[in-house]
């Protein structure tokens, strides 16, 4: 953003603020491109009337959902008294002149919207792991414009390719940061680490990655404790899993990506590849990811018989198993979910979700289910009218093996 001297002088002209403070705002600009001023009468939240010179404290004020602090500071240079600006992960320090009737605290303007600042206006997205997946995700969540801010937190050691290319080019609204306290207020926190390294069995390499989950999901937790999480980590049921338990989060705010990439490609090679008529009926891939996914049909009405469905679904899977899961396509399919939980779309996804109670199943598993996102993760899961045997058996079975691998696993 261009920085508008002179529009800054006019504005402060009733104020009589030195031309220090153009200055020390212009400094700012420099640091912040995005810094947006306002001119506002601020009181104390206790309607109390104090001079700033003789006010001695700190004042809590937002910048891009970046929690910066005003502290008093006495400066004899300064006619209007001063405040001392920082914010965290920058060092610098720069003096702002105020007048002298100017109050620290919340605006009048803004008080009503203040305690709900963050979590309405800022659209925060925090991606975990500097691998390939959390890049791509990184990208793809760029691309499509959704977050006002976006932090990749590079848990490796050292820098790597793709994080170093990231610092080169310099990605508009995008912070890498190794400091876990950069994710606060984020609206989603998108987990993609993985373990890597060789291992004796396959319960040890769930186990490696359950064990960095126990280091950071309860941070994390806390310093966005109204976020939705979203799990991208392999084998997401049980990480979903993991993520819920760790967090303690409601079940509705912890999320798998589950099969929504590829209840995307099935919707897509029906309609586009397989031009069949569906009549506006969806189809969800649910269940577990991996060979046991099986396909539901929506809508309560019957357009086609089943034996036509069936037949359409094993044509459409038969396409859809060719197809790879590269993280450029998950990051996508990440970024389509991001989208439909910030702007809170009510979208229908077929994603992996606290399944007891479904399909009569009693264990706590999470499988994919066809959902409705919105702001606060799902609002409502897409039951099923028709009485389907062959999916509850499939489903009860995952649900069956998933409970005994979780059975094992250390939390």
């Amino acid at each position: 953003m261009e920085f508008d001297c002179e529009g800054l002088r006019r504005l402060l002209g009733k104020y009589k603020f030195r031309d220090l403070t153009v200055e020390e705002l212009k400094n700012v600009n420099m640091f912040f491109p995005h810094f947006r001023y306002s001119m506002d009468t601020y009181v104390f939240k206790d309607s109390s009337q104090k001079d700033l010179l003789n006010f001695t404290g700190t004042l809590p004020v937002m910048y891009q959902g970046r929690s910066l602090q005003y502290k008093r500071r006495n400066n004899s240079n300064c006619k209007y008294g001063n405040l001392s600006w920082k914010t965290r992960g920058c060092s610098r320090q720069n003096i702002l002149a105020l007048p002298p009737k100017l109050e620290p605290c919340v605006s009048d303007i803004n008080s009503k919207n203040w305690a709900n600042h963050e979590n309405k206006t800022i659209k925060k997205i925090t991606v975990v792991g500097g691998g390939e997946l959390g890049v791509a995700c990184t990208l793809a969540i760029s691309a499509k414009g959704i977050a006002d801010r976006l932090v990749l937190l590079d848990l490796s050691e050292g820098t790597k390719g793709g994080m170093m290319d990231l610092d080169i080019f310099n990605l508009p609204n995008v912070e890498i940061s190794k400091d876990l306290s950069t994710s606060a207020h984020s609206k989603v926190i998108i987990f993609t680490i993985n373990s890597v390294g060789s291992s004796q069995s396959y319960l040890d390499v769930v186990q490696r990655n359950v064990d960095m989950f126990r280091a950071l999901v309860p941070a994390l937790g806390q310093y966005s404790q109204h976020s939705v999480l979203l799990v991208a980590s392999q084998p997401v049921e049980i990480m979903t899993y993991v993520t819920w338990k760790l967090s303690a989060f409601p079940a509705n705010r912890v999320i798998g990506i589950g099969c929504n990439l590829d209840s995307q490609r099935l919707q897509y090679i029906i309609t586009n590849v397989l031009k069949a008529q569906t009549s506006g009926k969806q189809v969800w891939v649910i269940g577990e990811q991996g060979e046991d996914k099986v396909t539901k049909w929506g809508g309560q009405e019957e357009v086609m018989s089943h034996n036509s469905q069936v037949q359409l679904s094993n044509r459409a899977m038969e396409l859809l198993r060719i197809k790879g899961q590269r993280s450029w396509s998950v990051g996508l399919s990440v970024a389509d979910l991001v989208d439909s939980l910030v702007n809170n779309k009510k979208k229908v996804h077929s994603v992996s979700i606290l399944a007891k109670g479904y399909y009569d199943i009693n264990s706590e598993v999470f499988l994919s289910l066809p959902c409705i996102l919105g702001t606060n993760g799902v609002s409502e899961v897409i039951k099923s009218t028709v009485k389907e045997d062959p999916v509850t058996e499939k489903l009860q079975s995952s649900a069956s093996s998933l409970h005994g691998l979780q059975q094992q696993l250390k939390l």
